[in-house]
């Protein structure tokens, strides 16, 4: 799905313009743009959590010439999903393994 699908779905299920919509998606989304710029965490509660992480100077290869470079640390956005998206994408509760771990009383 691309933003305008998503613009367009969202429009028709709350009954609003495809503009209006349009001016509140993008309005979510460059806020949560801006509060990772600012180094925070952005966590939309069943949905998931949206950080920059750091990552370490490295080396790496170029793949044309296969010379060593030297990749300079930087930062990455990166998604956690949460437990309502996890379970309604795989059908699966969270925590399955650990239940099914667990022993069953004894009877006494």
């Amino acid at each position: 799905m691309q933003k305008t699908e998503l613009i367009a779905k969202v429009a028709k299920e709350t009954a609003q313009t495809q503009d209006t919509t349009a001016k509140v998606v993008n309005a979510v989304i460059d806020s949560i743009v801006a509060a990772l710029k600012g180094g925070d965490k952005v966590t939309l509660t069943g949905f998931g959590t949206f950080e920059v992480r750091k990552t370490a100077a490295r080396v790496g290869t170029n793949p044309a010439t296969r010379q060593k470079i030297q990749i300079p640390a930087g930062k990455r956005v990166s998604f956690s999903a949460g437990a309502v998206l996890k379970k309604e994408v795989t059908g699966k509760a969270e925590g399955g393994k650990k239940a099914a771990a667990k022993k069953p009383a004894k009877k006494k």
